[in-house]
C-alpha cells in the first residue's frame, strides 16, 4: 500500500499498527516546517518615548504650549472618566492636568461609583461647596451661581464627567453619588464652538472636557486669562493633526442642519428624537 494515500483514506487495522516506513509522516513534516519559528528571536516592538509632562509622544511634545508653571487655582476637579477614553490617542484631560498644580485635577476612571468603594468621591460629592458640570432642567447657571455667592470667595470642587454623550448620561443616571452636589451648566450664550475640532461633537455647543473645564475655571476664579492659557495646548493639538492628514469634524447638529449628515438614519424612534434634538435644544449637552 502507498503510504502517501493511507493519509487519507478510512481507518483500517492495518492503519493502527505501528509504522516501520523511512518515510515522513505529515505531521513530521508541519513540524519540520514550522517548528523552527519557536526558535526564531521574538522582536519586541519600543514604544515611542513619552514626554512625563503632557503625556505626549516626545517627537510631538506639547509642553511649549503648557504654561512654564502650573496656574494658581483654588479651585479642586474631579474628572469622572469613562474606562473608554483611558484608550483614547487624542485625549484632553492629560494636557489639563499638566496645567494645574499637583492635587488639583484628580481623575477616577469608572462606571459605577459607590460609597463603599469610592469614599473619597462619596466625601467630596457630599461637601456643600461641590459642584457637578452636568446639564439640565436642575441645573444652575455657573455664572449666575458666582454672581449670587457674593464677594466672599469660596473653595469650589467640581466634578466633570469625562466620556461621549451616551457615556455620561448613563454614568450620571445609574450613580446616585453624582446627584448629591449641586448641578450646575454653563450659560450656552456665552459658550463659544469647541476648539477639539479632530473629534465629532453632538451639538455646535457641545464642549470637550478640557473645555469645559477651562471655562468654569475662569468663571469660578474669576479670571479670563485662565481660559486662553488651558486652550493653548488643545488648540496646538489640534493644528499638528490637521497638518499631518487629519480631517476637521464638523458636530452632528452642524450636518444635520446642513444636509451633510450622510449616515443612515437610526431606525429606533428615542434616536431619531435625540438626533432631532440636536438641531432643536441647545441645553442638553455634555462634555466629552
Amino acid at each position: 500500500m502507498d503510504n502517501g494515500s493511507s493519509l487519507y483514506s478510512p481507518a483500517s487495522p492495518a492503519e493502527n499498527e505501528p509504522d516501520t516506513c523511512d518515510s515522513p509522516s505529515m505531521d513530521d513534516g508541519l513540524v519540520d516546517a514550522f517548528g523552527g519559528l519557536a526558535s526564531l528571536p521574538v522582536e519586541v516592538g519600543e514604544r515611542r518615548p513619552t514626554c512625563l509632562r503632557c503625556r505626549r509622544p516626545q517627537k510631538v511634545c506639547l509642553c511649549p504650549f503648557l504654561p512654564p508653571q502650573p496656574l494658581e487655582v483654588s479651585t479642586c476637579l474631579y474628572i469622572v472618566q469613562h474606562p473608554a477614553e483611558e484608550s483614547r490617542v487624542l485625549r484632553t484631560v492629560p494636557l489639563l492636568a499638566a496645567c494645574l498644580p499637583q492635587g488639583k485635577c484628580n481623575v477616577i476612571v469608572g462606571r459605577r461609583f459607590s460609597e463603599d468603594r469610592h469614599p473619597e468621591l462619596a466625601a467630596v460629592c457630599r461637601d456643600s461647596r461641590t459642584l457637578i458640570l452636568y446639564p439640565g432642567s436642575k441645573s444652575q447657571n455657573l455664572e449666575e451661581l458666582v454672581q449670587n455667592q457674593g464677594e466672599g470667595s469660596v473653595e469650589r470642587n467640581v466634578i466633570i464627567i469625562d466620556g461621549t454623550w451616551s457615556q455620561a448620561k448613563n454614568m450620571f443616571l445609574k450613580n446616585s453619588l453624582f446627584h448629591l452636589p449641586q448641578q450646575v451648566q454653563l450659560n450656552t450664550q456665552y459658550v463659544m464652538s469647541s476648539q477639539y475640532v479632530i473629534r465629532t461633537q453632538p451639538s455646535n455647543i457641545c464642549l470637550s472636557t478640557l473645555e469645559c473645564a477651562a471655562v468654569a475655571l475662569s468663571i469660578l476664579e474669576q479670571n479670563n486669562d485662565i481660559q486662553e492659557v488651558l486652550l493653548r495646548p488643545l488648540k496646538a493639538l489640534c493644528s499638528f493633526q490637521l497638518q499631518h492628514g487629519a480631517q476637521v469634524h464638523h458636530s452632528k447638529e452642524h450636518l444635520l442642519k446642513n444636509g451633510m449628515y450622510d449616515k443612515p438614519m437610526p431606525k429606533n424612534k428615542r434616536k431619531i428624537k435625540r438626533m432631532e434634538k440636536l438641531v432643536t435644544d441647545h441645553n442638553d449637552c455634555p462634555s466629552n
